[in-house]
């Protein structure tokens, strides 16, 4: 399918729905992998029903599945399961995301799939790992973030959680860890000749998330307070200000060198600018100060000065960012095999290691034929 790229000759069998498995499957793809996602017939990946849509299928679903083949499989019907023999004996990873024991019953377990295939990276995603107490519980990225101590780490001004608005689980702790681990998996194997299965659990990802505040509880025995941290809104150095027009200022001048160029900039008295003696005092002043101005006179302000502020934007305006379309993040495209198309989804891939020609389209369901396998 796909000439040139990193992973050109990478062959992947894709059992994975929604976003963490195919998020990582598109890296492999984009990077020149042939992926096969396998789905169910008729419906397909739960993701093709979400709206919005673009044109014959869902936004979702063009975004994260651009590129790849699909065949439509009864993966009960062991028929079906014989029919994928040849491209299991032939696939270099196979990734799934079904909760642990699933593919074991349907017979597409890591111990059937290696007898058959040795060599392959047999990577499964869950929320909770293949073993544990929490092993078959039912979660979403919510509770990942709220059972690992993530959530109570960001409050908001009347000290109560935030709801998150971007699923840091499923995106930093499944798909990015999942071709991590896969990409070391088939360097392994280069090396000894054998594939793997990898345990990713989404989780147990988010962890390192928070290296600071764990390592602060663990050894100094000071674990976060809300709001009050150095990172959390706790210090005038990191800190979101409201502008005289309503936007805000996002600021981060936390080493002395950038803290003593923005009290200079937001003109902050004396006395106030040694940030420990009086924390709120100064964050109470710097607030006055930013207040005085609309968010577009304090964006010309900050022009040219490493004072590490912005102004915070909305989506819309970061589509549009000249410094991001300068850079490419918004030229592919994807779309519905119909001629609906719109950008493709950026993904943490260096550019030379990008596939040269791959298709800009996510599949229609089952247009592959599973004898194929290619």
């Amino acid at each position: 399918m796909s000439g040139g790229g990193a992973l050109a000759g990478v062959e992947v069998l894709d059992f994975s729905t929604l976003l963490p498995g195919p998020l990582a499957t598109l890296m492999l793809a984009e990077a020149g992998a042939t992926v096969t996602k396998v789905e169910r017939p008729g419906r397909g990946d739960e993701m093709r029903s979400y709206e919005p849509r673009l044109g014959t299928t869902s936004v979702n679903f063009a975004l994260l599945n651009r590129g790849k083949r699909s065949i439509a499989l009864d993966l009960k019907d062991p028929a079906a399961i014989e029919s994928l023999r040849p491209a299991l004996a032939r696939a270099d990873v196979i990734v799934e995301q079904f909760r642990p024991g699933v593919m074991d019953r349907l017979g597409l377990g890591y111990d059937a799939v290696s007898a058959l295939n040795p060599r392959v990276v047999y990577c499964s995603i869950t929320g909770y790992g293949q073993q544990g107490a929490r092993a078959q519980v039912a979660a979403h990225d919510l509770n990942y973030v709220a059972e690992t101590g993530l959530l109570d780490t960001i409050a908001g001004a009347d000290g109560e959680p935030v709801l998150p608005h971007v699923l840091a689980a499923d995106v930093g702790g499944g798909a990015y860890p999942a071709v991590t681990n896969i990409l070391m998996a088939l360097m392994e194997r280069e090396r000894t000749g054998a594939g793997r299965h990898l345990d990713v659990a989404m989780a147990d990802n988010v962890l390192p998330w928070m290296h600071w505040q764990f390592g602060d509880g663990f050894a100094a025995g000071r674990w976060p307070r809300r709001g009050a941290e150095l990172l959390t809104g706790g210090s005038p150095r990191y800190r979101l200000y409201r502008t005289a027009d309503g936007r805000h200022v996002a600021a981060a001048p936390l080493e002395d060198r950038f803290w003593a160029t923005f009290c200079d900039l937001v003109e902050l008295p004396a006395e106030l600018r040694d940030d420990r003696a009086d924390p709120a005092a100064t964050i109470a002043a710097v607030a006055e100060r930013i207040a005085s101005r609309s968010a577009a006179e304090w964006e010309t302000a900050f022009r040219g000065v490493d004072v590490c502020c912005s102004i915070v934007r909305t989506v819309e305006e970061a589509s549009n960012d000249v410094a991001f379309r300068d850079r490419g993040l918004f030229a592919a495209e994807t779309g519905d095999g119909d001629g609906a198309t719109m950008p493709a989804l950026h993904v943490a891939l260096d550019p030379g290691l990008r596939a040269d020609d791959v298709l800009p389209a996510a599949p229609k369901l089952g247009e592959h034929a599973p004898e194929a396998g290619r």
